[in-house]
């Protein structure tokens, strides 16, 4: 086994033993919610996106409600999620081709749902992983962040990080690893103020903390 290899294999058995079960914070009771809130979540929390998510799927829960919901309400619902203005337009938008071009069913594949408006291969990503089963990655700030202090990759471009961690994570951890990754970076490994010294994973830390 490589040096990388072994190194690998002591994060991934580090984050399943601390969190054995993972799954999305984003509260969906179907896929189209879960690619709806999926939009509302950048740049904003997942406890804010289910709060705000909650009023706009109790008065339009699917994409023929919301694709045909003035745009103005879409706004003064979603308003505190932040960048409304673009996120409403982009809801409505993706609303109107899943019902139209879809028939009402989110498409279960990636090259399909990147055309939708607002949705980037983040956002596809979570929804083949959370909503149909598939093995994704899903890098985030928190998986971009740590996977570079973690020497995992060097890159900035959150494509070229899935597609570099791809070839090096065993696929049936892909999904687990980018969700256990979000959960590490959300309790210790924090952008500002990382907690190195509660780290399990310190030892095999490329920057300390420091990247």
């Amino acid at each position: 086994m490589t040096l990388k290899g072994s190194k690998i294999k002591i994060i991934l058995k580090t984050l399943k033993d601390r969190y054995p079960v993972v799954k999305t914070q984003l509260e969906h009771e179907t896929p189209f919610q879960l690619l709806i809130a999926t939009i509302l979540s950048a740049q904003c929390t997942d406890n804010q996106v289910n709060k705000v998510s909650k009023k706009l799927f109790e008065k339009y829960p699917g994409p023929e409600d919301l694709g045909h919901a003035p745009l103005n309400d879409i706004k003064k619902i979603i308003y505190s999620t932040g960048f409304y203005n673009n996120k409403a337009k982009n809801i409505k938008a993706c609303s109107l081709a899943v019902l139209e071009e879809y028939k009402c069913r989110v498409p279960h594949d990636i090259t399909q749902l990147v055309k939708l408006p607002g949705v980037g291969r983040k956002t596809a990503n979570v929804v083949l992983s959370a909503a149909f089963g598939h093995q994704t990655i899903v890098v985030d700030t928190h998986v971009l962040r740590i996977s570079r202090r973690l020497g995992l990759t060097t890159s900035l471009d959150p494509v070229k990080v899935e597609y570099e961690l791809m070839k090096i994570i065993p696929k049936t951890s892909w999904s687990d690893l980018s969700l256990q990754l979000i959960y590490f970076g959300r309790e210790i490994c924090d952008a500002k103020k990382p907690l190195c010294e509660d780290c399990p994973l310190f030892e095999v830390c490329l920057t300390k903390g420091k990247g």
